[in-house]
């Protein structure tokens, strides 16, 4: 029997903001399809049981343990990325206060990166019956990158390029807070996804669906109506288009990583992520050392850097991509994106009574639209047909009663006729 492996495609954080959008195949697919197959065997059984029965009761909706259990952790998840997203989100606006250094910080949170396979690999050990020594692992996690491996080409050509997106991304971010409040910067941020459904679209080829364009179009509204709330105010201004170009770039890495890397397993995206964080210490250390020396990001002396903010943000920005990422394992990947666009009210709560900001109408309609919009593109792609499925479940939930009554007026033939129909449409 073939066995199959779940995978995940890495996307870039906001502050590592972005992080990623999760696919998964093989192994979660597969599973889903085995809960699939027997609800489908246990509908049937209970409408055959219904041909000697006709006046049980019949229950169109069946949950199963599984799905029971990926909920309760989904539940679980939603609160942990949104206080983690939240947290770094208000965390970072609070360093700002005490240490003005943007890239120093979007550098030092980066190269956190680098535990992501150790840890892994810790994981790997404790869970995998095969044991693989540190350097097996690596080289066969290095298989994703090609049949040569991790070689300089390589890395140049497929890793350094989204390095540099995902710099970019959290650089942006960040640049962004010290103009606006963190609930504009949260809730703008959220656009990204409608971003990755036009590149999708036009460079992929993707599906088209009406939902989404409409999801699309709200976004676009919600930004011109943020920068609107504020009287299109040049620092206003400044903040939204630097938050709109994270966005961007956190959309562009997204669909480049599908396009040239494809899916990736656990152990490969962590591996990615790792090289990231590693070369981001390697080739980028010298540019916080310039922009100290010309006082661009400078602090007067290393007793004044605020060690316990820098450590937080990027602690919490770290284990934001680690749910993001690998948090598909235990649950839905919805629930986890449900998470991030949950982060913009509790900023909105947080900067209600800790700054002086105007939740004047336009904004509120605002960050509602854009949060709507970000809902609507976690809708599936056969959302319709699934809302149509459940309708005429519903209604034919109704049926057994109505027959059982016309049945004892009527003749016998009539009944079994109604009962076989019945019968058979709860079976699908």
């Amino acid at each position: 029997m073939k066995k199959h492996s779940a995978r995940v495609a890495p996307l870039s954080a906001c502050n590592s903001p972005v992080l990623t959008l999760t696919k998964v195949e093989g192994e979660e697919r597969c599973r889903e399809n085995v809960v699939g197959a027997a609800d489908a065997q246990a509908a049937a059984a209970t409408g055959t049981e219904g041909g000697s029965s006709r006046r049980r009761p019949h229950c169109c909706i069946r949950v199963t343990a599984v799905q029971v259990r990926k909920a309760l952790w989904g539940i679980a998840m939603v609160v942990c990325v949104c206080s983690s997203w939240a947290g770094s989100t208000q965390l970072a606006k609070l360093t700002f206060r005490k240490f003005d250094a943007p890239f120093t910080l979007t550098w030092f949170a980066t190269t956190w990166n680098g535990l992501f396979f150790p840890l892994y690999y810790i994981g790997h050990m404790c869970k995998s019956p095969e044991r693989q020594t540190p350097k097996q692992r690596f080289r066969e996690c290095c298989r994703f990158f090609g049949d040569d491996g991790l070689t300089p080409k390589v890395f140049f050509t497929k890793v350094a390029p989204f390095g540099l997106l995902w710099i970019l991304t959290n650089y942006l971010y960040l640049q962004a807070l010290r103009k606006i409040n963190t609930t504009d910067v949260s809730a703008l941020f959220c656009c990204n996804k409608a971003f990755v459904f036009l590149l999708s679209w036009i460079v992929l080829r993707d599906r088209f669906m009406g939902v989404r364009i409409v999801a699309a179009i709200l976004a676009i509204a919600g930004i011109v109506m943020m920068t609107y709330a504020d009287g299109f105010h040049s620092h206003s201004v400044i903040g939204i288009t630097l938050v709109v170009a994270s966005a961007s770039m956190s959309a562009l890495y997204k669909v480049l990583f599908k396009m040239v890397l494809g899916s990736a397993k656990f152990g490969e995206a962590a591996l990615f992520l790792s090289i990231v964080g590693s070369a981001n210490f390697v080739f980028l250390s010298f540019v916080p050392v310039i922009l100290y020396f010309t006082h661009v990001e400078y602090i007067s002396s290393a007793a004044d850097i605020p060690w316990a903010y820098l450590c937080g943000v990027a602690g919490l920005l770290f284990a934001f991509n680690i749910l993001l990422n690998f948090g598909i394992a235990i649950t839905y990947p919805t629930l986890i994106s449900l998470g991030i666009v949950l982060s913009v009210p509790v900023n909105a709560l947080v900067d209600f009574y800790t700054c002086d900001i105007n939740f004047n109408m336009v904004r509120l309609i605002a960050v509602f639209i854009i949060c709507l919009g970000f809902l609507m593109l976690l809708l599936p792609e056969d959302w319709d047909q699934c809302i149509i499925q459940l309708i005429t479940k519903l209604r034919k939930r109704e049926e057994p009663a109505e027959s059982n009554g016309e049945a004892c007026a009527g003749t016998g033939l009539n009944w079994r006729s109604r009962g076989r129909t019945s019968m058979t449409t709860f079976a699908h």
